[in-house]
């Protein structure tokens, strides 16, 4: 059986990953390869800015994940979403139903298509998520299979601008070429992939703490509560060491090196080395507590508190890198901080991967391993076809018998050759008893035979070969990315919740 392959972009403000991964019948996951390529204000708050540029970047990173499979083409991809314009509204349905019956899933399909009719301006639904259900005015975490006459439903509907997607189509799709074989919010798939189960029904946030932005998303009884993106990321912070006087790749150097979010003691009689430092933690420090006063008052406007999310807070992205970032996030927010990793469901083979470095790329990998699609078929060889012809033989041309030669044919010296025609037999000798006759005047030499013609060419006749058949172009997945895919994601979330026990399932109907 071929290995299927699928292979995920994640383009993001400062640079482009890709990566691949081999989906096993099990549907274990297999991390086989990432390359990623810099980016310089192409991307900002995750739209493109720079169309040219950012193809070009990813055909770059194309051109290496494809050098790591040589026998395969990439065709196509899934992509991850989100930016500044990442938005969840909560929408309510609810539905009086004619009498008591059985909730199916083709109820709640309808609920949520009527959930997606709420008008958006200018934005593009991008994913719908379960928060709360319930039947008879009863909260249940399953409600297909119950029995009532009245529906209340609670969804999350999360949207971004429509011009983040036009422009990931354009470059992805018109101007590359590649099949978008679907699309996942990062956050979303970053929670499923790093948070624990029990951390998302205990309560818990996560954190993704990127470039230029920062996203918050709350936890509570096994689904998502609240996600919210505030326009600020680690980049600021390397654009506020620029001041000191430093190019901002230098400026990327010393933050990473010599960065602290700790407020450090005053060193203003040190030396100017300590003193250069002492600026730039200055710098780094502000900026810090000022993201961390942002997460802080997310968590409150979300209605949570420390106590309502126990299992604290869960951070990934390149951001959290930063020294002593975590621990002033975990001082200044009473909650326990950890950093996000993938789990044990994800394998990678490839040593030069470090996961916590990659978790928003790897997680579009896993998001997409459910139902994944070929990314990378084999290359097809055309077979040569030899065409079939009819033989044609030729006549050797008559040649004149050879002149008698007195001189031995196999003497030492004289080796025998062998010639293209066999010299004509010698005339038979006269009878002993006849008497010889008058010499005869010698002939006229004959001509010489004129060289036969060159064979005409043979006339080659194409036959098809009735065993052997050209191979079939490999067919192109139908891009999922319209309600088909937003329905295929919310039903796989109800279908987790169905295996998971709710405290609120004993509560008794409030009449």
């Amino acid at each position: 059986m071929e290995e299927k392959l699928i292979v995920a972009l994640e383009i993001g403000s400062s640079k482009i990953k890709g990566a691949i991964g081999e989906v096993e019948p099990t549907g274990a996951l297999t991390v086989k390869a990432i390359e990623e390529e810099k980016l310089t204000d192409s991307v900002r708050y995750g739209l493109i800015r720079n169309v040219a540029e950012v193809a070009e970047a990813i055909t770059t990173v194309i051109k290496r994940l494809e050098a790591r499979e040589p026998d395969r083409t990439i065709t196509g991809v899934y992509l991850s979403v989100g930016g500044r314009s990442l938005a969840s509204n909560v929408v309510e349905v609810d539905r009086r139903l004619p009498d008591e019956m059985e909730i199916t899933a083709a109820l709640i399909e309808d609920i949520t298509r009527e959930a997606l009719q709420q008008p958006l301006e200018d934005r593009k639904v991008v994913d719908v998520t379960p928060r709360e259900f319930r039947v008879d005015n009863a909260p249940v975490s399953r409600p297909v299979g119950t029995y009532g006459h009245h529906i209340q439903a609670k969804l999350n509907v999360i949207s971004l601008r429509n011009q983040i997607w036009r422009n990931l189509n354009h470059v992805v799709k018109e101007r590359l070429g590649l099949r978008i074989n679907d699309f996942f919010v990062r956050q979303i798939a970053e929670a499923d992939l790093v948070l624990l189960t029990d951390e998302k029904r205990l309560g818990c946030a996560l954190v993704d703490f990127g470039a230029e932005t920062t996203t918050v998303s709350i936890y509570k009884h096994g689904v998502l509560q609240y996600l919210a993106t505030i326009p600020m990321g680690s980049r600021n912070i390397t654009r506020d060491i620029t001041s000191l006087n430093h190019l901002e790749e230098r400026a990327e150097e010393l933050k990473i090196d010599g960065g602290n979010a700790q407020p450090l003691a005053d060193n203003s009689g040190a030396g100017s080395a300590s003193r250069e430092y002492a600026d730039i933690n200055n710098y780094v420090s502000a900026r810090a507590g000022e993201i961390i006063v942002n997460i802080v008052a997310r968590i409150k406007a979300a209605g949570f508190s420390a106590d309502l999310l126990p299992a604290g807070i869960v951070i990934v992205g390149r951001g959290a890198r930063l020294t002593n970032f975590n621990q002033r996030l975990q001082a200044e927010t009473g909650m326990k901080v950890r950093a996000g990793v993938p789990g044990a469901k994800v394998r990678i083979n490839d040593s030069r991967i470090t996961p916590s470095d990659a978790v928003d790329v790897i997680s579009v990998l896993a998001a997409a391993s459910v139902a994944p699609e070929q990314c990378m078929p084999l290359n097809v060889t055309e077979p040569v076809f030899v065409p079939e012809s009819t033989p044609v033989i030729m006549s050797e041309p008559e040649r004149p018998a050879p002149a008698p030669t007195s001189a031995p044919i196999n003497t030492p010296g004289n080796y025998y050759s062998p010639r293209p025609a066999a010299p004509a037999p010698a005339p038979a000798p006269a009878p002993a008893h006849a008497p010889a006759p008058a010499p005869a005047p010698a002939p006229a030499p004959a001509p010489a035979p004129a060289p036969a013609p060159a064979p005409a060419a043979p006339t080659v006749t194409a036959q098809s070969n009735p065993e052997v058949s050209a191979p079939a172009a490999p067919t192109q997945g139908k891009p999922r990315t319209g309600l088909g895919s937003l329905w295929g994601k919310f039903t796989s979330r109800v279908a987790d919740l169905l295996s998971e026990p709710s405290d609120e399932d004993d509560e008794d109907a409030d009449d």
